[in-house]
């Protein structure tokens, strides 16, 4: 479930009510690969998987590690079962949602299928993309992350989390996991953009709590109308951790 393909998806529909969205996937590229080349991750973890458009970056940046992705929605989970078979090292976890408890979750169901989330769409979102709306519903599982330590290879971790506002649910799920993550990238909105959804102050302060540090900042979503950004992908480094070059 990733807004890496909504921001693709919807540029038509959003320049028409003055909404911007900068092309970044060359930054956002060449800083992931510097911090995988640098901390030489054991496995990544890919919270919001969508169908692997990430695991092809990953691929890309030249990480051959293993790949955990996690992925709730029916469709998408099989897509990416089947992205995942010609690549050994690409581990695809039963469907199932990534929160702050276990049990179960009810998804609302976009029309574009990668803007689904937990929480509710606001205003902003529906007047920038239409195709945003709901049309259904799935009941999903959810577990916490740190819940399968035991399940994960030995070693470092790099946690991304694209999960459409529920990004700090992800984290409280996985306090457990946290000494082992040395870097992370999450979406961070400066204005949320569901319903419910931590704000971009809210994020840095939990994981300053965490002892992560912001390390760098990319621009993704911007408002032309009134020049705002609106959303950002974040890096993040463990405060014990060494620095990228």
């Amino acid at each position: 479930m990733s807004f890496q393909g909504l921001k693709g998806f919807i540029k038509w529909s959003a320049a028409r009510v003055g909404v911007d969205i900068r092309s970044s996937k060359h930054t956002e590229s060449v800083i992931l690969g510097s911090i995988l080349r640098r901390l030489q991750p054991i496995s990544v973890l890919d919270v919001g998987a969508n169908v692997g458009q990430y695991v092809r970056r990953l691929r890309t940046a030249g990480f051959l590690g293993t790949v955990v992705s996690f992925e709730p929605l029916e469709g998408a989970h099989s897509r990416l079962i089947e992205a995942a078979r010609t690549d050994p090292s690409w581990i695809v976890a039963p469907r199932t949602a990534v929160g702050s408890h276990a049990g179960s979750i009810d998804l609302n169901v976009a029309a574009n299928v990668v803007s689904s989330s937990a929480l509710p769409l606001t205003k902003l979102l529906e007047e920038a993309a239409p195709e945003v709306a709901y049309v259904g519903q799935q009941r999903t599982p959810c577990v916490r992350l740190d819940a399968l330590t035991g399940l994960l290879p030995e070693g470092d971790l790099f946690l991304k989390v694209d999960t459409q506002g529920f990004e700090l649910e992800v984290l409280r799920g996985a306090s457990g996991l946290l000494p082992r993550i040395t870097a992370m990238q999450l979406e961070l909105s400066l204005i949320p953009l569901y319903a419910g959804a931590p704000a971009m102050v809210e994020m840095l302060q939990y994981l300053q709590s965490c002892n992560y540090e912001l390390f760098q900042l990319v621009p993704a979503l911007r408002d032309e109308r009134s020049g705002r950004l609106l959303q950002a992908e974040g890096f993040f480094m463990r405060g014990s951790a060494p620095t990228p070059g």
